[in-house]
């Protein structure tokens, strides 16, 4: 049954070239532009395929049919292209089979092989599964080979039947279907990589705005393209200059050679959408603004203009670009330097911090491939660069500082993906923001900023730093050295005891460990060093090492497999002091790259990391403290473990009934448009749709009914007892409000509690829930929160009591993978009382697992499930109880984080081109 009618919003997407296309349900007002498409634009051969004949009426009944009144089983959406039809697609359920609906695809034939019909149907698929059809059927000639391909290539199970030369065609249209949304993210990330290939590889730039005048931006980029190399051609254009820096300058787009790849426009606010406009106009298919300023009316013609014209942006308020690739060598920054070419991809929202990360990354020797600065990110994100990055065969190492996050789960899920190949390094930035103290539920209360950014880094496997400073030292080991075993042992050596202690007790604080060495090993090591040296873990090879000893003892570390990594310290001394930083000899005359990292730390190095050239040619990093040197280490073991963890699929809710879910919550909003705190009879009703059961209640709307199901109850409950709990509209903390009374054993004690209820809390009260009391167990909490950012959050740790004195929870983005459902339970501090040892029981983990899973799944499936807390779970080795639960419902706009879309503009885009 269709349970959702309204038509879906205008998204903007990209085509398989990288063009924009705007996606939109067609109107009355469509009705020509519809005609013309099927009339005009397709050819006798398309038309024929389209309506298996060439009736002259048909373009004409299509447009009727297409564009008439809404109608229930019934959807039509338009692809247009700079204001022109390019396609559409719909689909019509047949009344009393609303679960099926017959699909219909035409494109242009200027338009065909380029994705269009590919993302109607994507874009339709979603509405369909909105509106409960679970399949879409197709008439197609045999012939048809552009359909047929498309639905083969659709990621989706496509079942054919042939009858006299015309096939039907069945695709099911399963929700969870892994394979259609790796399908649908490789569509995207081939679109998204072909929509930047004129911004970071243009064969010809135009820098806008390019002034006369010393010390400007635009002469300043200007320059720097010129002098870095720039292999394509560049122009100038300025209506008021005829030369910029001895070269000849253009008033207008219009009056260059040749239409550029690229702009760069670096012009008042008050004349960047006009720029923007003219640049559109000529063809140009990339933006990088640089201006700052923009207000609200000239951001939203700025992005109008990208968006009707197909032009990927850059800021505004960006400090430009830069690519190193040999082949293009572009540099349209106005940084202080040249970026050192290499194979680190750089993406920054703040100028600033952009110079300061390129300074750095120069000085230390780590060249960049490109480099991009998103200033405001009205359209380029870190997530489109991400996917740059993995297709581009240039760089190896991804670093972010982004500020914000436009879609994060599109994000994550681009991340996990790209996280396999290459590190990916971020600023945890915005840790700061104040937690929701006033939140209603725990679950809600647990789910701050900082939480919600930690399960989104966790999950894409993305290394996640607290500063440049630790974000340059992290990238320094992680683009040198292997990386580390994933237990995290680590042999520290140092020629100064209490170096070597500071070094350990760094390691040990950032979580590695520093192992007693095998005794085999501890007797080669005190065969090798000095007498009075050291041979346990920490190392102490006293100041009276020498140089082939120190080497001798590394290798024989990295050989011996008992550690994932080897620390050596260094302090300078009379001994050892010479060419070569002294023992630093024995280190850089070693090769670089081992079976495991090694690491250095020269306690009087100057600087807080370098390298150290070694005889292989590759490099050493050598940090000036331990506790730098330990850290880095620790973001390389963390990305050790996560890349061992196998990746498994979205955990399954074998029984889920999410379309009851679905009528639910959509009849408590109709009832009450402003959301609300479902009442105990509808919480354990979309609890049940979830696999998610409360222990048995029983709704008591006065005395006499609260006696009766206590005395029904009562033989279930442990040693006999019941619970009470009283309820009003809005409560949310019972225990708290002292309307909880547990452990009733008889008729008299269950009528006192309640007459107490009533007399405290009077008329608001509506009523009372009475449970049996359930056994003693392990008390836990889960919980789901949705954030309007990052999406639905579920919370997991103890409850109970101790839900806000131990504070032990761990974090997770849904949709919950099978390995989150086992990373959730062991991370928590308390994680051996739930797996149990020698004397205490564990608790049912698969139980745990389900009630995890089904929150996640709820949280997907439901976005208006606002906040939901499970508290306390009462976990026992046989089984698990609900005890209490809360649910809230807001309205919400549905949203799929797997639909292929573009950023919203900053406002809508009006109406007419200026």
């Amino acid at each position: 049954m269709s349970t959702v009618q309204h038509l879906p919003s205008a998204v903007e997407a990209l085509l398989a070239d990288g063009t924009t296309a705007l996606i939109r349900p067609l109107a009355p007002a469509d009705h020509d532009a519809v005609l013309d498409l099927h009339a005009e634009r397709m050819s006798d051969v398309s038309r024929r395929m389209r309506f298996f004949g060439a009736s002259r009426r048909a373009p004409e009944l299509t447009a009727d049919r297409l564009c008439g009144p809404p109608r229930p089983g019934f959807l039509a959406l338009g692809a247009w292209v700079g204001g022109d039809l390019v396609g559409e697609a719909d689909y019509e359920s047949e009344p009393g089979h609303e679960d099926a609906a017959e699909l219909a695809v035409a494109v242009a034939d200027a338009w065909q092989h380029r994705g269009v019909g590919t993302l109607l149907i994507e874009h339709l698929v979603h509405a369909a599964r909105e509106r409960g059809i679970h399949t879409i059927e197709a008439d197609t000639l045999a012939g048809n080979r552009a359909v047929h391909r498309v639905f083969s290539d659709l990621g989706l199970p496509v079942h054919r039947h042939l009858d006299q030369g015309e096939i039907k065609v069945t695709v099911p249209l399963d929700e969870s279907d892994e394979h259609y949304r790796e399908a649908v993210d490789e569509r995207g990330r081939a679109a998204d990589v072909a929509s930047l290939a004129a911004l970071l590889r243009p064969r010809s730039v135009a820098v806008v705005g390019a002034s006369r005048r010393l010390g400007s931006v635009g002469q300043a980029v200007l320059r720097k393209i010129r002098e870095g190399g720039f292999t394509g051609e560049v122009w100038a254009v300025n209506p008021y200059a005829e030369q910029i820096a001895g070269e000849p300058a253009y008033p207008a787009l219009g009056a260059l050679p040749r239409v550029p790849d690229l702009a760069v426009l670096a012009v008042p606010p008050a004349v960047v959408a006009s720029a923007a406009q003219e640049c559109g106009r000529a063809g140009v298919r990339a933006l990088v603004v640089l201006t700052s300023g923009l207000g609200a009316d000239a951001a939203r013609q700025l992005m109008h203009a990208c968006r009707r014209h197909s032009m990927r942006l850059v800021g505004p308020n960006s400090l430009g670009i830069a690519q190193t690739d040999p082949e293009v060598r572009l540099d349209a920054e106005f940084g202080g330097a040249f970026p050192l070419p290499g194979t680190a991809g750089v993406a920054v929202q703040s100028g600033g911090v952009g110079i300061a990360l390129l300074e750095r990354l120069a000085w230390l020797g780590i060249g960049v491939s490109s480099f991009v600065s998103l200033g405001d990110k009205y359209d380029v994100s870190g997530n489109d660069l991400l996917q740059w990055w993995e297709s581009d065969g240039h760089t190896d190492l991804a670093l972010l500082h982004v500020e914000s996050f436009g879609s994060p789960r599109a994000f994550a899920r681009t991340a996990r993906r790209v996280s396999r190949t290459i590190p990916v390094l971020t600023v945890d930035a915005g840790r700061s923001a104040a937690g929701r103290r006033g939140a209603a539920s725990h679950t809600a209360a647990a789910a701050t900023p900082t939480v919600t950014r930690e399960a989104l880094f966790r999950q894409a496997g993305i290394t996640a730093t607290r500063g440049i400073a630790e974000l340059v030292e992290t990238a320094a080991l992680l683009h040198a050295q292997p990386l580390p075993g994933t237990r995290g042992a680590v042999a520290v050596v140092s020629n100064a005891g209490g170096i070597g202690i500071l070094a350990a007790d760094a390691c040990v604080e950032a979580g590695l460990s520093v192992p007693e060495l095998p005794a085999a090993l501890t007797d080669e090591l005190r065969a090798l060093l000095p007498a009075a040296a050291g041979a346990t873990n920490p190392v102490d090879t006293t100041a009276a090492i020498g140089l082939d000893e120190l080497r001798s003892c590394v290798d024989m570390l990295v050989r011996s497999r008992a550690v994932d990594a080897v620390l050596v310290c260094l302090a300078p001394t009379a001994l050892t002091t010479g060419e070569r930083d002294g023992l630093v000899h024995a280190l850089a005359d070693g090769p670089a790259r081992r079976r495991v990292p090694v690491v250095a730390v020269m306690l009087s190095q100057e600087v807080p990391v370098r390298y150290l050239s070694c005889v292989d040619g590759r490099r050493l990093p050598s940090y000036a403290d331990p506790v730098t040197a330990a850290r880095a280490l620790a973001h390389a073991v963390d990305r050790a473990r996560w890349l061992a963890e196998p990746t498994t699929a979205e955990a399954v809710v074998s029984d889920s009934d999410p379309a009851s879910g679905r009528l639910l919550v959509d009849a408590f909003l109709g009832a009450n448009p402003g959301g609300g705190w479902l009442d105990p009879v509808l919480t354990a009703q979309l609890l049940e749709c979830y696999g998610l059961p409360l222990t048995l209640s029983i709704w008591a709307p006065d005395e006499h009914a609260v006696v009766l199901a206590a005395q029904s109850l009562r033989q279930l409950g442990h040693d006999g007892r019941v619970a009470l709990k009283a309820y009003w509209q809005g409560q949310v903390h019972k225990s708290a409000a002292g309307a909880v009374r547990t452990g009733l054993t008889t008729d008299a004690e269950v009528r006192s509690a309640y007459r107490e209820f009533t007399q405290h809390f009077g008329d608001r009260m509506a009523g009372a829930v009475v449970q049996p009391m359930a056994g003693p167990g392990l008390e836990l909490l889960a919980g789901v929160v949705q954030d309007q950012v990052f999406g639905p959050l579920v919370v997991f740790g103890l409850g109970g009591t101790a839900t806000d004195v131990m504070d032990d929870r761990s974090a997770r983005l849904a949709p919950l993978t099978e390995r989150d459902l086992s990373t959730m339970i062991t991370d928590l501090r308390s994680a051996p009382l739930l797996l149990g040892r020698p004397g205490l029981p564990g608790v049912d983990l698969a139980a745990v697992g389900r009630v995890l899973a089904g929150l996640s799944r709820l949280a997907a499936d439901l976005p208006e499930v606002v906040e939901a807390d499970l508290n306390p779970l009462i976990a026992r080795p046989d089984g698990l109880a609900c005890v209490d639960a809360r649910i809230r419902l807001e309205p919400r706009p549905t949203f799929d984080p797997y639909l292929r879309r573009l950023r919203r503009p900053v406002a809508d885009p009006p109406k007419e081109e200026p």
